[in-house]
């Protein structure tokens, strides 16, 4: 068993104050009352880890708690239902006919509840029964909810989620399923306060965020993302790849994911780090780039099928990982995103919802303007499975027809409602 990283404290990002307060959840307070919102992150020292080598690695245990030496709750204290250990999967036709030879995905919805806020709600809820949290809550729109739902229920803890009204009776139904309360507000805003007074006045424990403007969520849990890094790193043998794409809103994925390859780096587990891409449904951080933004602003809301991550804020840890990696965001359409879930089930055989297919499209869009190196390696991480938004897909489906009672009438039907001459 390899030694385990020291927890400092958290840490602003921006002006790097370090808080010995483990419920540092509403963001840093000095940069706040300077007008900027940003999120704490933990702050580990690594020097225990020094020469780590891959082989130190518990090869007995698969899965996000294989990497627990740079997590900051022991794995023996754990609350897990198996995350982690996604498989990392050559997308060879697509790849073929971007151009792209070396594209991968990193199919998230193969964790427990089928995204990968598995990882962060793992470790976020790890920490609250390791700090004696009683009650666990969340504002959610879905995926983030359920899988708090789900880890709440294994700690035995109770789950309080706010949600909104308009989310899809899918979303809400797997909340419940998880035995939470779900209660459904009519604004991000409305959900947020009423979460916040649970935490301030009676204690509850949080794992996403609940601050105007938002700064992301519990930074505890965001170490979860690191461990995606780890194992794209080990299933490239132990190198990095150029570019890495992520599905964003609050871009607690995006920022841990990139925390992840920074300290695969300073480990010297790694030699390089990529390049990490934005997918956005409104572009709050393409913007700050465009325009040069020390911090994102609020851009002009609108709706889209990637519902869970159109979010019009941005976050100051989604700018730091774009900038410090020489990375972009990337503008999605819902045409190119469903265009993008059409081509992941039909060519690869990978069924994702809506907003996890926005990672392919940002790849779609930047290789149709040239704007990616052939001969570089792509990740694109496929954040949740196609069930979650079954309505969505069924936009471009065709109606399921009738079958006829004679075989000639099927081929019929074959060939003309699917296409199929070749029988």
């Amino acid at each position: 068993m390899p030694p385990s990283a020291r927890v400092v404290g958290l840490e602003c990002l921006r002006c790097h104050t370090v808080v010995d307060d483990p419920r540092g959840f509403a963001g840093c307070a000095r940069c706040r009352r300077e007008g900027v919102a940003v999120n704490l992150s933990v702050r580990l020292d690594l020097s225990p880890l020094a020469g780590l080598r891959p082989e130190a690695l518990p090869s007995a245990r698969r899965g996000l708690w294989r990497y627990a030496a740079v997590l900051p709750v022991a794995a023996e204290r754990a609350v897990t239902l198996g995350e982690g250990a996604t498989p990392l999967v050559h997308l060879e036709r697509l790849g073929k006919r971007l151009g792209l030879p070396r594209l991968f995905a990193k199919d998230e919805s193969r964790n427990p509840t089928w995204s990968y806020k598995d990882r962060l709600c793992a470790v976020a809820v790890s920490h609250a029964v390791a700090t004696g949290a009683r009650v666990i809550t969340i504002s959610s729109t879905g995926n983030h909810g359920a899988s708090t739902a789900a880890y709440a229920a294994r700690a035995g803890l109770p789950c309080v989620i706010f949600t909104l009204a308009s989310v899809p009776e899918t979303m809400k139904t797997l909340m419940q399923a998880y035995g939470a309360a779900v209660v459904a507000c009519p604004t991000s805003e409305s959900r947020w306060q009423l979460m916040r007074e649970g935490i301030e006045r009676l204690g509850w424990y949080p794992t996403s965020g609940f601050v105007v403007p938002p700064i992301g969520s519990n930074p505890y849990g965001i170490e979860g993302y690191k461990t995606i890094a780890w194992e794209i790193a080990e299933d490239l043998g132990w190198t990095a790849p150029d570019v890495v794409v992520v599905p964003s809103a609050y871009s607690d994925g995006l920022y841990g994911i990139w925390k992840g390859w920074a300290e695969l780096q300073t480990l010297g587990l790694v030699k390089d780090t990529p390049r990490m891409i934005a997918a956005e449904p409104l572009g709050p951080l393409a913007n700050a780039l465009e325009r040069g933004l020390e911090a994102p602003e609020r851009v002009a809301g609108g709706t889209s099928a990637a519902f869970s991550i159109a979010s019009p804020y941005g976050t100051w840890q989604g700018l730091a990982a774009l900038k410090q990696s020489g990375g972009a965001g990337v503008r999605i359409t819902d045409e190119g995103l469903f265009e993008a879930q059409r081509a992941l089930g039909r060519e690869e055989g990978l069924f994702v919802e809506p907003s996890a297919a926005t990672s392919l499209t940002a790849v779609m869009q930047l290789a149709a303007r040239k704007a990616l190196d052939p001969e570089q390696t792509i990740i694109v991480v496929l954040t949740s499975g196609g069930l979650k938004d079954p309505g969505a897909s069924r936009t471009w489906l065709p109606p399921v027809p009738d079958a006829p009672a004679d075989f000639d009438g099927v081929l019929r039907v074959l060939r003309e409602q699917y296409g199929l001459r070749e029988l």
